[in-house]
């Protein structure tokens, strides 16, 4: 079980202009300290798994913070409308896009995904694989 996925920024104010354009509307809280941003999803009373929390923050040696080479956080949205709306939120919070929303050919035929660029360059995807919805062959 994953605990916990933690990002460089070398802008954390950037960054959280960011993240903050749709890690909220994703059910993530935000904590500030002197040491970045902590993302943490709610935890119901008597949840045995805690789902892991999300962390942007300066290196701890100091040097630049760099994006990882075929490293990506993914976080699931409820439906393929919210993949787009926060795409787009993201987008206009100093995202780069990296992929469009929409069905991939080399996924799943109800896996929708967008994929973006925060600020620093770290690869993030917004994704929904809702059985309900419309799929790719449908």
């Amino acid at each position: 079980m994953i605990a916990y996925v933690t990002v460089g920024a070398d802008d954390i104010a950037r960054a959280k202009q960011f993240y903050t354009a749709f890690l909220p509307a994703l059910n993530y809280a935000l904590e500030e300290g002197p040491e970045g941003l902590s993302y943490a999803l709610p935890v119901q009373s008597g949840q045995s798994i805690i789902p892991p929390d999300f962390y942007v923050k300066p290196t701890f040696d100091g040097h630049p913070a760099a994006a990882g080479n075929g490293t990506m956080v993914a976080f699931e949205a409820r439906n393929q409308k919210q993949v787009r709306d926060l795409h787009a939120a993201a987008l206009a919070a100093g995202g780069v896009d990296e992929g469009q929303p929409g069905f991939r050919a080399s996924y799943g035929p109800h896996f929708y995904v967008g994929y973006l660029r925060d600020p620093q360059g770290n690869k993030v995807a917004l994704f929904s694989s809702d059985p309900t919805e419309p799929g790719r062959d449908g």
